[in-house]
C-alpha cells in the first residue's frame, strides 16, 4: 500500500495522505521526481523501461513518486536505489528543473556522479537495461522514438551546457 503526502496548486502539503491507486480529486497534486546522472565524460545514465509498464521498451531517466513522510530528495534516492541500485551521494545533487502537469509536481534533479554499468542492479518490474549514451546518441535515439517523449526536456536541460 503505498501513500503520498497530497499538496495544493502551490506545492505545500496539505496535511492528508493519499492511496496511489485512487485517482486524486481535482486540485490535489502529489510529487514526482527524477533524476538525471551525468558521469566526468559528459554521458547521462538511462534506463529501459520494462516491456508491461506503460512506454515500455523506451527509454528515460529513473524517478518515481515521492512517499508520505519524504522529501524530494529522500524520495529520488530511494527511487535511484530500487530501480537500478546505485547509490546517489546526497550531496553531488540539486534541483534543476520543476513543473506541474495532470495531478503531479515535479522535481527533477540532476547528480554528477560515476557508476560502472555492470555493478548497477536493475529492479525486475521497473527496469530492463540500463547506458551511459552522449548526446550524439541520444539525439539518434530521440529521432528513432526510442525515448519516454513527455521526458525528452529534461535531458535538454543538462546536454544544453
Amino acid at each position: 500500500m503505498e501513500l503520498w503526502d497530497v499538496y495544493d496548486i502551490n506545492r505545500k502539503k496539505t496535511g492528508k495522505t493519499h492511496l496511489r491507486s485512487v485517482p486524486l480529486p481535482e486540485g490535489s497534486y502529489h510529487l514526482v521526481v527524477h533524476a538525471i546522472i551525468e558521469n566526468e565524460r559528459g554521458e547521462v545514465l538511462i534506463s529501459k523501461r520494462h516491456p508491461t509498464k506503460p512506454y515500455g521498451n523506451l527509454w528515460e531517466c529513473n524517478g518515481g513518486s515521492v512517499l508520505a513522510g519524504e522529501t524530494s530528495l529522500q524520495g529520488i534516492l530511494r527511487e535511484i536505489k530500487e530501480e537500478i541500485g546505485m547509490d546517489l551521494n546526497p550531496d553531488n545533487g540539486k534541483i534543476i528543473h520543476q513543473e506541474t502537469r495532470d495531478c503531479s509536481h515535479y522535481d527533477l534533479w540532476y547528480f554528477q556522479q560515476n557508476a560502472n554499468i555492470h555493478d548497477l542492479a536493475l529492479q525486475a518490474e521497473e527496469v530492463s537495461d540500463a547506458k551511459w549514451v552522449n548526446q550524439k546518441e541520444y539525439d539518434v535515439m530521440v529521432t528513432n522514438q526510442e525515448i519516454v517523449p513527455s521526458i525528452d526536456h529534461y535531458f535538454r536541460l543538462v546536454f544544453k551546457k
